[in-house]
C-alpha cells in the first residue's frame, strides 16, 4: 500500500532536530525558506555545488528544497546524485514527471523520506510525496510534492488530495511549502489561489522557465508560476539546441542531450512567520554562474 504522511511522520522521526548553524532557538519568528528550481544535468549539478552554500549564509536560510528530477543527465536522478545534492546542502529534494526515467532510484526513494515524488500517484507507487522536518528551534517545515494534469498524466486530483495532505500536515506544523510539477501556467495559478491562506508557498515547477510573477496572494501564501532551471540556458529549457529543432522539425525521435554554456541557478527565497505560516516575503532569484577550469560535455 502507499505510504501515508502519517505513517512514515512516525516511521522516520528524527531522534534529533536538524541542525542550522545559522540559526538558534532565540532568534525571532521569521523563518526563511530557500527553493532551487530543477537541476539540470551536470552543470546544474555543478552551480549548485558551489553556489548554494553561499545562498544559504547570504540569505540566512533556516532551510533549502532542491528540485532534481532532471539532475541525471537530464533525465531522473540517481542514488549517487542524490547523496551529492544532500551533501551540497539540499534539506529536502522534490521531483517530478521525469524521476521515474531511472528506475535505479525506486529503491532510493522507499528509504530516504527527504527525497519526494509527487504525492497525487495511485497506491503501491514507492516513495513519499510529502515530509515533515524539524529544525533545531523545534519549528518544523512541511513540504508537499504534488504533479499536475493539464498536458500531463492523469493521476489522482492534485487541488483534491492538496486538501487532504494539507490537513494532515497542518497537525504538525502551520509552515507548509508545496512544488507543484506541472505544464500549465493556468493549472499552477489555480493551486495558488486555490491553497491561498493554507500554506506558506506553492512554488511552480517542470517548465524550466522563470516566471516573473512572484507575489504574495491575500491570504498570506507566497507563490511564483515557475521558480525556474538551475542548468544551462543556452539551448531549449537546457536542451542542446540542435536536438530540440530535430524533433520539432521531423517529428522523429531524437535523443536529447544536455547544453553546456550560458549557467544560471534560479530559486526563490520565502520569508515565513513561524508561528502563523504566513509569507511575508518572497524573492525571486536568477544568478549567472562561470565555471572556471570546469567543462561538461553534451548529454552529461
Amino acid at each position: 500500500m502507499q505510504n501515508s504522511p502519517l505513517c512514515f511522520f512516525v516511521a522516520f522521526s528524527e531522534k534529533k532536530p536538524f541542525l542550522n548553524p545559522g540559526r538558534t532557538a532565540l532568534e525571532g519568528k521569521s523563518l526563511n525558506i530557500l527553493f532551487v528550481g530543477d537541476i539540470m544535468g551536470k552543470p546544474g549539478r555543478w552551480a549548485l555545488s558551489q553556489l548554494l552554500p553561499g545562498l544559504k549564509k547570504k540569505y540566512a536560510v533556516d532551510f533549502a528544497i532542491v528540485n532534481i528530477e532532471n539532475a541525471a543527465g537530464g533525465y531522473g536522478c540517481t542514488p549517487q546524485i542524490a547523496q551529492k545534492i544532500k551533501s551540497y546542502g539540499a534539506d529536502l529534494q522534490t521531483s517530478g514527471n521525469h524521476i521515474w526515467d531511472r528506475k535505479e532510484i525506486f529503491p532510493y526513494m522507499e528509504t530516504d523520506p527527504n527525497f519526494l515524488r509527487p504525492a497525487n500517484h495511485p497506491p503501491g507507487t514507492p516513495g513519499f510525496g510529502a515530509r515533515v522536518k524539524p529544525l533545531i528551534t523545534g519549528q518544523k517545515v512541511a513540504v508537499l510534492n504534488l504533479e499536475g494534469r493539464v498536458y500531463m498524466r492523469d493521476l489522482e486530483d492534485p487541488f483534491r488530495y492538496a486538501d487532504r495532505e494539507v490537513e494532515e500536515l497542518k497537525k504538525e506544523t502551520p509552515v507548509i511549502i508545496v512544488d507543484f510539477h506541472a505544464e500549465a501556467t493556468s493549472e499552477k495559478q489555480a493551486m495558488g489561489w486555490y491553497l491561498d491562506g493554507k500554506v506558506t508557498a506553492v512554488i511552480g515547477t517542470h517548465t524550466h522557465v522563470q516566471s516573473a510573477d512572484e507575489q504574495i496572494l491575500p491570504g498570506g501564501t507566497a507563490f511564483i508560476t515557475d521558480v525556474g532551471m538551475t542548468g544551462p540556458h543556452k539551448g531549449v529549457i537546457g536542451i542542446n539546441a540542435q536536438d530540440a529543432l530535430a524533433r520539432f522539425l521531423t517529428q522523429l525521435p531524437h535523443r536529447f542531450t544536455v547544453a553546456t554554456e550560458d549557467i544560471k541557478l534560479c530559486a526563490v527565497v520565502v520569508s515565513v512567520d513561524e508561528q502563523t505560516g504566513k509569507a511575508s516575503k518572497i524573492e525571486r532569484l536568477k544568478i549567472d554562474f562561470k565555471p572556471e577550469g570546469q567543462t561538461f560535455e553534451d548529454g552529461e
